[in-house]
């Protein structure tokens, strides 16, 4: 029952470029979020001229908003001595919450730009993206032995070859299974009108997303020092004020006409 990995990061070495798999897995985690938008973007008879800047805006608000967040809450003091160091992104930390953000100011700013678009007709929709991308994302920290479990205390798991010897819980492959069965769930939703209904998709991602973050971060090791100290790590006290987001975007869809 024991799994032995230590892929290789990096997908092709070209000497003066490499080539990562989770880039890869990133790109067309993006590339996908464009041919689902595409097909809303057709069905609901919206201007199809606004996909692109639409993607533009999440791309951003995502990625800006995922790296902010790592060095903000994470990492605080290092990048509060080191601010340039915030530009170095391909020395890796983005954070998951920090692109919830980003992605929540991202929306709302292109509503205010394009008044064809509501802020939670968009909000609904994107999430299709991210449930997406989250399971692509989650995929891509396993391949690079990355935001690994603790040890399962038995004779089962993953042993990250790269890291130690200890089995562990593949918690990347958790979350990446979650995130690509709350996206078919969340499919599912739109194939059956309930994008209509004002905020009820946001509300289901916000909801499933981080309740489910709350309950894998007890299986995970810390990402930082100073969660050690912590009753409660980072990650879970994050997500609870998104839960409750969720929560009041489906009592709200409820009460919406």
């Amino acid at each position: 029952m024991l799994f032995h990995w230590a892929p290789d990061p990096i997908m092709l070495n070209l000497g003066f470029i490499q080539l990562r798999w989770y880039g890869l897995l990133f790109s067309a985690a993006f590339l996908v979020g464009l041919v689902i938008f595409n097909r809303v973007f057709k069905e609901q008879k919206k201007d199809l001229k606004l996909l692109d800047p639409l993607m533009i805006y999440a791309m951003v608000g995502i990625v800006l908003g995922a790296r902010l967040g790592h060095c903000l809450f994470y990492e605080t003091e290092y990048y509060l001595r080191n601010p340039l160091q915030i530009l170095y992104v391909w020395k890796g930390g983005l954070a998951s919450h920090g692109a919830a953000i980003g992605m929540l100011v991202a929306m709302f700013l292109f509503a205010r730009k394009y008044k064809d678009f509501t802020f939670l007709w968009l909000l609904d929709h994107v999430t299709l993206n991210v449930a997406f991308g989250g399971g692509m994302i989650r995929l891509g920290n396993l391949i690079n032995s990355e935001i690994i479990g603790k040890p399962t205390g038995g004779d089962w798991g993953f042993i990250f070859g790269l890291i130690d010897q200890v089995p562990r819980h593949p918690t990347q492959a958790y979350e990446s299974f979650f995130y690509f069965n709350l996206f078919a769930l969340l499919w599912l939703l739109y194939k059956k009108g309930y994008g209509q209904k004002t905020g009820l998709m946001a509300g289901v991602f916000f909801v499933g997303t981080f309740s489910f973050r709350i309950l894998v971060e007890f299986l995970k090791e810390n990402q930082s020092l100073f969660e050690n100290e912590l009753s409660y790590n980072m990650g879970q006290w994050l997500s609870v004020p998104a839960v409750l987001i969720g929560i009041s975007l489906i009592i709200y869809s409820n009460k919406a006409k």
